[in-house]
C-alpha cells in the first residue's frame, strides 16, 4: 500500500514502524510540520504493561526506549508541610524529544520516508487522500484533518475548566512521581512532577480558573509566568529554574485541555489515530500509550487481508471500547482535579487515597497488591476515625447517626416487591426483609411504604399506618432479636406515578380504567399518555397529605423502626414539587427552587417533629433528572440537600432519574457516586448512594476516598441476601459474624475460598 501519515508524533511514527514490520513493501511517508528535534512537551509516561505490548510488537524499538528510561515505583503527595508516599505503581518516563528521535531512527531504518517542516493545508490533505491508498491522520488534538472532514468524523470537543502550563526543570524528582499542592493568597495551585532522564524532570503547573484569573496569568509573558511559578514552588525546586520549550507561543503558554471524542474514526481511505480521534488528560499519563497501542491495532487490521473499508471498521470496533475506558478514566481524573478544593481539607491519608483512586482505574484491592503496608495503614486510619480499632476494610467500619449505630456501611437498598394485598404487608415481606437482615448488612431499607391507599404506586405496594403496625412490628422484632442489623422505613406517596400495574405486568402502565384511583401531583401532568391525569394539589390536599405523612411516622415509631426516610426522589409526589419538569405551578409552590422546595420541606419538618429526637431521619433526592437544563441538575441538587440539612436531615440519600420518560441517563459503574460525593463534601453532611455498586472493591474505594458514607446495594441483594457475609469471606475477613446456626456454612465458605485462592496462585 501507499500510505501517507500526517503527524510525526509517537502514534504516527509507531504506526509507520508497525506497518513496515508487517510488510516491508509498504510505501509510507510521514509528514511532520515541525523540525525533527522540535517538541513542545517534556516527558512521556509509560507503564510496565504498555512496554510489554511494545516488546511483543517490536522488540528493537522497545529496547531503544527502555534503555533511555527513568524508573520510579512510588507516588509522593506533598500538601503544604505534609507529605505521604505509597509504592508499587511501576511507571517509567522518557523525554518526549528523545523518544521521537529514537522512533524516527527506527522508522528510517525500516525504510519509512520522513518529511519535516511540511505544513498541511486543506488542499494538500485532499491531494494526499487521492494520491494514497490510505491517509492516516495522527495530527494531534488540533487535527486539521479532523477539522476538514468534521461532517464525517463528527467530533465533540469539550474544553475543560482548569489551566495548566507544561514546564521542565533540572531539579531532581527521581524518587517518585510527585504531586505538590501549595496554598497561595489566590487559592490552591499544584504541580505534577516526574523525572524523565538523568538531568531533567517534567513540571506541569495546574490551577482552577478562579486562581488563574486572580493571579492574572493570562496577561503575563512566559518569563513573568515562569518567574511566578518558581516563586510559588521555590522550596521544592532547590534553587533550580523552571524552563519552557514553547517559546514559539505568544503570551504565557498556559492552556486548557480539550477533551476530544469522535463519533466516527474513518471514512473512505482516511482514518484518525491518537489524539486526533480521542484525547486522554495528562493527569493519567496515557496519551502516548493510547495512540501507540492504537497504532498496533490499526496495523494489525490493515494487514489482515480484509478490504480496507472492513479493516477500518473493525479497527474502530475493536479499539473503541479500550480507548473509551482510558478516556473515561482520564475524564474522571480531569474532573477530580477540577473539583480538588472539595478534597483539600481532607486528612492527608484520605486525600492521598482519593488522589490515587481518582480515575477509578486503581481500586482498593489493586492498591493492596501495589502497597499492602500502606493500604493497611489507610484502613486502620479509616477504622480509627469511625471509632473502631479493628483491622478491617472500610466497609466493615461502624457508623453512627444520632442514637443509631450501624455495625458496618452496607445497606440493603429499597426494592419494591409488589406483593402486598390492599396495602397490607404479609409473610413475603417478613421473609424478604428478615433474610436480608440475617445476611450481614448494617442497615435494611423497606421498599417505599405508602402513606395512604391512594398514595400507592401499584395495587401490590404496602402502606404504613395504624392498620399495618402489627405486621411491620412482627418483622422489626425479629430483626432486632436475631440480627445486629437496623431497619429503616422509607415513607412516601406515589403522586402521578400511582395507579399503575405490577412491575412484571408492565412498569408504569396504567391499570384497567375500572381499577384506577384518583391521583395527586404538583401539577396536572400525567406520567405518560393514557395514564391517570393527576389533580394539581390545592392547600386542602397539601394539609391532608401532610397529615398522612405524620401519621405514617407515628406508625413507624409504633412498629419500632430504627430510622425513617422521606422519599422525595424519582418523580413521586414530593419530588414532583421539586423538579421543574413536573412542577408548572404559578403560585408560591412553583417557579424558583425556593418555592418548589416549600411543600416538601414543610412535610419533612412535620415528620421530623413527630419522630423521636434520638432516631435519625434521612431524605432521598434525585440529584439529576437527566433532562438537561429543563430538570433538576447536580448544581441544584446541592442546594436541595442544603435546604434539607437546615431542616434537620441527618443524611441525604442521593439518587437520580425516573422523573420523566424523556430522560436520557448516563449509566456506568458507580454512576451516582459523583452526585453523592459533591453533596457530602460541599455541604458537610453524610450521604448514602446506590447505582451499579456491586463489588466489595466498589464499596471500599468509595468509602475510603470520602465520596459517600453508606453504600446501598439493590440487585446484588436480590441475587444474594447474604452478600455481606460472602463479601467478608472473599476479602479474607475473619471477624464477620454469621448467625450461630449457619456457622458450618461459614467454615465451608472460608475453606472453599482458601482453596480457590491457593489454586489460583
Amino acid at each position: 500500500m501507499k500510505i501517507a501519515v500526517l503527524g510525526g508524533g509517537p502514534s504516527g511514527l509507531y504506526f509507520a514502524i508497525s506497518m513496515k514490520l508487517r510488510d516491508a513493501s509498504h510505501d509510507i511517508t510521514v509528514y511532520e510540520r515541525n523540525r525533527p528535534d522540535d517538541t513542545f512537551g517534556w516527558g512521556v509516561v509509560l507503564s510496565d504493561e504498555t512496554m510489554s505490548n511494545f516488546d511483543a510488537n517490536d522488540p528493537v524499538s522497545e529496547r531503544m526506549i527502555r534503555e533511555n528510561f527513568a524508573y520510579w515505583d512510588d507516588v509522593k503527595v506533598i500538601r503544604g508541610d505534609e507529605e505521604m508516599t505509597s509504592s508499587g505503581h511501576g511507571f517509567c518516563g522518557i523525554g518526549r524529544k528523545k523518544m521521537l528521535l529514537l522512533l524516527q531512527q527506527r522508522a528510517r531504518d525500516l525504510g519509512v520516508t520522513l518529511e519535516f517542516q511540511t505544513d498541511m493545508t486543506p488542499e494538500r490533505i485532499e491531494t494526499l487522500k487521492i494520491e494514497n491508498d490510505l491517509l492516516v491522520a495522527s495530527d494531534g488534538l488540533n487535527s486539521k484533518t479532523r477539522a476538514l472532514y468534521a461532517d464525517r468524523f463528527q467530533p465533540d470537543i469539550d474544553m475543560r475548566a482548569n489551566h495548566f502550563v507544561w514546564l521542565g526543570t533540572h531539579q531532581k524528582f527521581d524518587d517518585a512521581f510527585t504531586f505538590i499542592f501549595e496554598k497561595t493568597e489566590h487559592g490552591w495551585i499544584w504541580a505534577h512532577a516526574y523525572q524523565f532522564d538523568d538531568t531533567t524532570a517534567t513540571f506541569i503547573v495546574e490551577c482552577g480558573p478562579e486562581t488563574y484569573d486572580a493571579f492574572g496569568f493570562a496577561e503575563m509573558t512566559q518569563a513573568e509566568s515562569i518567574a511566578l511559578c518558581e516563586k510559588i514552588f521555590a522550596r521544592h525546586l532547590g534553587g533550580h529554574a523552571l524552563m519552557t520549550n514553547a517559546n514559539h507561543i505568544r503570551g504565557s503558554a498556559w492552556i486548557r485541555f480539550p477533551r476530544v471524542t469522535c463519533a466516527h474514526w474513518h471514512f473512505d481511505n482516511v482514518v484518525l489515530l491518537g489524539d486526533a480521534s480521542a484525547t486522554a488528560h495528562f493527569s493519567i499519563g496515557s496519551g502516548s500509550k493510547l495512540g501507540m497501542e492504537s497504532a498496533i491495532a490499526l496495523a494489525d487490521q490493515i494487514n489482515s487481508d480484509k478490504p480496507l473499508s472492513q479493516a477500518l471498521a473493525d479497527y474502530q470496533e475493536d479499539r473503541q471500547l479500550q480507548v473509551l475506558r482510558v478516556t473515561s478514566a482520564a475524564r474522571n481524573s480531569t474532573q477530580w482535579f477540577e473539583e480538588i478544593e472539595r478534597y483539600l481539607d481532607f486528612e492527608m491519608m484520605q486525600f492521598n487515597y482519593a488522589l490515587l483512586t481518582r480515575s477509578q482505574r486503581i481500586s482498593h484491592e489493586n492498591l493492596r497488591l501495589r502497597d499492602p503496608e500502606w493500604l493497611a495503614s489507610a484502613e486502620a486510619w479509616f477504622q480509627s476515625r469511625a471509632g473502631s480499632n479493628a483491622g478491617r476494610a472500610p466497609m466493615f467500619a461502624p457508623f453512627r447517626l444520632r442514637g443509631m449505630e450501624l455495625v458496618n456501611r452496607i445497606v440493603v437498598s429499597p426494592m419494591a416487591q409488589y406483593k402486598a394485598h390492599d396495602g397490607m404487608p404479609n409473610d413475603w415481606h417478613f421473609v424478604h426483609y428478615a433474610e436480608r437482615a440475617k445476611g450481614g448488612a448494617g442497615l435494611v431499607f423497606t421498599e417505599m411504604l405508602c402513606v395512604s391507599m391512594d398514595g400507592r404506586i401499584t395495587p401490590g405496594c404496602p402502606c404504613i399506618g395504624p392498620a399495618q403496625v402489627p405486621q411491620w412490628q412482627r418483622m422489626t422484632d425479629f430483626v432486632h432479636a436475631e440480627t445486629p442489623a437496623k431497619i429503616c422505613a422509607q415513607i412516601g406517596h406515589a403522586g402521578r406515578k400511582g395507579s399503575t400495574r405490577l412491575a412484571w405486568e408492565g412498569i408504569d402502565k396504567p391499570l384497567p380504567e375500572t381499577e384506577n384511583w384518583p391521583l395527586l401531583s404538583a401539577s396536572a401532568i400525567p406520567l405518560m399518555p393514557g395514564n391517570v391525569v393527576p389533580k394539581e394539589m390545592d392547600r386542602a390536599d397539601m394539609d391532608r397529605v401532610k397529615a398522612d405523612f405524620v401519621q405514617a411516622v407515628h406508625a413507624a415509631e409504633a412498629a419500632n423502626f430504627d430510622m425513617i426516610e422521606m422519599h422525595a426522589a424519582h418523580g413521586y409526589l414530593l419530588a414532583s414539587f421539586i423538579s421543574p419538569v413536573t412542577n408548572h405551578r404559578t403560585d408560591a409552590y412553583g417557579g424558583s427552587l425556593e418555592n418548589r422546595l416549600r411543600y416538601p420541606l414543610e412535610v419533612f419538618e412535620a415528620m421530623r417533629a413527630a419522630w423521636p429526637e434520638d432516631k435519625p431521619m434521612t431524605v432521598r433526592i434525585s440529584a439529576h433528572d437527566w433532562m438537561g437544563d429543563d430538570g433538576v441538575t447536580p448544581d441544584e441538587a446541592v442546594e436541595i440537600a442544603r435546604a434539607f440539612k437546615a431542616a434537620g436531615a441527618d443524611a441525604i440519600n442521593v439518587s437520580s432519574g425516573q422523573t420523566d420518560k424523556a430522560e436520557q441517563p448516563v449509566y456506568g459503574r458507580m454512576f451516582q457516586v459523583p452526585f453523592a460525593d459533591r453533596v457530602r463534601n460541599e455541604i458537610a453532611l453524610p450521604t448514602l448512594v446506590a447505582g451499579n455498586i456491586y463489588e466489595p472493591d466498589h464499596v471500599n474505594s468509595i468509602l475510603m476516598a470520602g465520596r459517600a458514607d453508606l453504600l446501598l446495594l439493590a440487585r446484588p441483594h436480590l441475587a444474594d441476601p447474604y452478600w455481606t457475609l460472602h463479601a467478608a469471606v472473599e476479602l479474607g475477613d475473619t471477624e464477620q459474624a454469621w448467625p450461630a446456626p449457619y456457622e458450618g456454612g461459614r467454615r465451608q465458605a472460608v475453606t472453599l475460598a482458601e482453596r480457590a485462592k491457593a489454586m489460583a496462585q
